[in-house]
């Protein structure tokens, strides 16, 4: 089994602490002690990575722009809509340039690709730029020929595909034949994949990735005792909005 601090993810920085995707929350959670960060990144109508979950701002800021439709100008301006505190009412959208000078050492920064596959030249430009090793950026996305093209254009890194489940419906509605999305991602030549944490998954469905020699991990978990459950079945990595009292929680377990 491995140790919680190699397997917690601070989803979206430490999203429960402050608010999601900003350099606040990245930050907060590097401080914290947390060893990855997931994030999300879209593409600007000017060719610019903004960090941010959602295809338009209206969720974050209170005012709607679409994402892919915006200037970068436009974007950024916009201050981040928070009920965290004074803290952080400072806070606004980061480009993913800035998020990566934050990465320390011997850190990992997990990047969820939000757009299509035209981002992918300016994000394998961004990446080589930034200095980051090969081992400290993996990539994601719940669009699989996105993740493909990325996997073609970038195979120095780790990429998962994203995938949802009984997200939507109840898990006995649900068919998945674990044989069936192996063979995708090895013909794929992806690392593994990143599913929702509900019913099924369970110890079975991870054993089978990890004995097909693949990475699986987990979204989003903030209960302890399902995070416990997880690091018994031998998971590779499991997100969370309280990734340090995640860890705090799992320490005293």
């Amino acid at each position: 089994m491995k140790s919680p601090q190699e397997v917690i993810i601070a989803h979206r920085g430490e999203s429960y602490e402050a608010p999601e995707n900003t350099l606040g929350a990245i930050s907060l959670a590097w401080e914290k002690g947390v060893r990855a960060v997931e994030i999300d990144i879209q593409l600007t109508a000017d060719n610019e990575i903004v960090v941010i979950h959602d295809k338009d701002t209206f969720r974050v800021t209170g005012h709607k722009l679409v994402i892919r439709r915006s200037l970068l100008k436009d974007l950024t301006g916009l201050p981040i809509t928070t009920n965290r505190g004074e803290k952080w009412k400072k806070e606004s959208i980061p480009l993913l340039r800035e998020v990566l000078k934050t990465v320390p050492e011997g850190r990992k920064l997990i990047i969820e690709i939000k757009s299509n596959a035209n981002i992918l030249e300016k994000l394998k430009e961004e990446l080589h730029q930034s200095g980051a090793k090969d081992s400290q950026i993996e990539l994601i996305s719940f669009d699989a020929q996105v993740i493909g093209r990325a996997k073609q254009m970038m195979p120095y890194y780790k990429m998962l595909l994203l995938l949802d489940l009984d997200y939507y419906l109840p898990w006995w509605l649900v068919w998945v034949n674990k044989q069936t999305i192996i063979r995708k991602i090895r013909l794929m030549n992806l690392d593994g994949v990143d599913v929702w944490a509900g019913k099924m998954l369970n110890n079975q469905f991870i054993s089978a990735f990890k004995n097909a020699g693949l990475l699986i991990y987990s979204w989003t978990v903030n209960d302890p005792g399902a995070a416990k459950k997880l690091l018994n079945y031998n998971i590779d990595g499991i997100t969370t909005d309280r990734a340090a009292w995640m860890l705090n929680q799992l320490s005293k377990s």
